[in-house]
């Protein structure tokens, strides 16, 4: 099983409207995309100072189901669409035993 956790940071300025799109997007897109077997994100809980600011973790079944989903043309367009309230992004993918 591979895990594709990315972390976000928002832009000081972005609007909590943005905001709400950039989840509500993520959320959209989860069940469209086949390859993603599982999907969790959310806003950082606030209780360490220093954490970024939100949190995507998704499984998938190999690398080639990972691969699919990081070209997928809705994942594209989510990251397209929102990218404006992001400023700054780390991500990691890593192997699991399920």
């Amino acid at each position: 099983m591979i895990r594709h956790t990315v972390m976000f940071r928002f832009d000081v300025n972005a609007q909590r409207a943005d905001i709400d799109a950039f989840s509500n997007g993520l959320t959209e897109m989860a069940p469209k995309i086949e390859e993603i077997v599982a999907f969790r994100h959310g806003f950082d809980l606030g209780v360490n100072a220093g954490n970024f600011d939100y949190v995507v973790t998704a499984d998938f079944a190999s690398v080639d189901g990972y691969l699919a989903y990081r070209d997928h043309p809705i994942h594209k367009e989510v990251i397209a669409r929102t990218a404006h309230v992001v400023s700054e992004r780390a991500a990691v993918q890593f192997e699991w035993d399920s």
